[in-house]
């Protein structure tokens, strides 16, 4: 990814939070010099300072045959806003986009014990809606078993993220502000969360 020195974002715990904050990523394979996407809800925890993602294809979806074979990209981008040149103090300025997009890079692994795939669906149900485990504890065991065979449940061990954060670094405290007035002001909650992060920039 391309990333300008004022957007690096450097601090994994950061990083991080962001991941489990938008953490409905999109997973990136390729074979036969054809790359495959599919959109997916990722597990994040750190193990012995390794960053590790948990997710699940569906068994249909072929492309779980392949994460195993080279590096996987997966990204996780959410917010993002439009910035009006009215928010500059210079009449000479064109419009741009602020976002921040987080990319991982790593090697794929299945898991293929039965136990463990039921565990990642329990963690997943937990991470999403704690208060469904009740109901989901009182599921009939051959149902479970037949949920969890529908699916193919995998890891990554991260080696390589590269995370960015283009928030109008290169523009003036005035015109941050500007932007940050605006976007606050806005109905579209993808521009009230970039103020937001914004904000913290300016702090």
């Amino acid at each position: 990814m391309y990333i300008p020195k004022p957007n690096i974002l450097t601090d994994k715990n950061e990083a991080l939070d962001f991941i489990k904050k938008f953490s409905f990523g999109t997973i990136i394979t390729s074979k036969d010099n054809s790359p495959t996407a599919t959109h997916l809800p990722f597990l994040v925890n750190l193990e012995n300072e390794k960053i590790i993602l948990t997710s699940h294809f569906a068994k249909a979806n072929r492309q779980w045959k392949d994460i195993e074979e080279n590096k996987v990209l997966t990204i996780f981008s959410e917010p993002h806003a439009y910035i009006s040149p009215t928010n500059y103090q210079k009449d000479l300025n064109v419009p741009t986009w602020n976002y921040i997009a987080i990319h991982t890079y790593g090697k794929g692994r299945l898991i293929t014990d039965s136990n463990k795939v039921i565990e990642v669906l329990e963690r997943t149900i937990i991470n999403y809606e704690e208060s469904y485990k009740i109901q989901w504890d009182s599921l009939p065991n051959d149902y479970k078993e037949k949920m969890s065979n529908g699916i193919v449940a995998f890891e990554i061990e991260v080696d390589d993220l590269q995370a960015k954060k283009k928030l109008s670094q290169n523009k003036t405290e005035i015109e941050q502000k500007n932007i940050i007035n605006s976007l606050s002001q806005s109905h579209n909650t993808n521009e009230n969360l970039i103020a937001d992060y914004m904000k913290k920039e300016l702090k």
